[in-house]
């Protein structure tokens, strides 16, 4: 019984002694720092213009956002959902129609850009389960110009068909931006 009233007793000064104690302890993560870290990420991203600007692979989409004078707009609050045409997607366009379209045809450029462009901030993710809710027919987009696109995914990459049938697939998603995210896609959409 000694035994047990020594056991008993040393347990209980631990115990006395823990809380008599002022324990300092820092979290290493708190709400507070990974919110105002994450608030300057997005402060630094830039909106969805100032990041393709500082993308090579979108030169000639800033060129185009430039001339339909729509710049302003798409470094507005947002947010938006960008499906962003690079360089490469935009050479499939015959260059003589791409000049015709950025000197003397900036009104249906900005229908066309306009076209790429979904109000609200849409991750890849959210999207991804948005087609498999909508099914084989795949989901409606609305675009800020007042076309729809038409998502589906095939065999694993998440393909874009336009008004005039033609497909786009999206090739890297959730490029962050202060005002909404980009979608990179390989193909220029093209309006009705």
């Amino acid at each position: 019984m000694n035994k047990l009233t020594i056991a008993l007793a040393s347990a209980a000064s631990l115990a006395i002694a823990a809380c008599a104690e002022p324990v300092e302890e820092t979290p290493t993560t708190d709400d507070t720092a990974v919110a105002d870290q994450m608030a300057n990420d997005t402060a630094e991203t830039g909106t969805i213009v100032e990041v393709a600007q500082g993308d090579e692979q979108f030169s000639t989409l800033v060129s185009a956002v430039t001339a339909a004078e729509l710049g302003d707009t798409l470094s507005g609050d947002g947010p938006y959902t960008v499906f962003a045409p690079t360089n490469d997607a935009f050479g499939k366009i015959p260059e003589a129609t791409l000049t015709e379209l950025t000197t003397n045809d900036t009104e249906t450029l900005g229908n066309i850009l306009t076209y790429h462009v979904v109000e609200g901030n849409v991750d890849a993710a959210t999207l991804t389960q948005a087609i498999n809710d909508a099914g084989e027919d795949g989901y409606t987009i609305n675009t800020v110009n007042g076309g729809t696109l038409t998502a589906t995914v095939v065999d694993g990459n998440v393909v874009l068909t336009d008004a005039t049938g033609g497909t786009s697939t999206v090739t890297a998603t959730d490029v962050a931006a202060s005002n909404g995210v980009i979608h990179v896609i390989d193909t220029v959409l093209m309006p009705q």
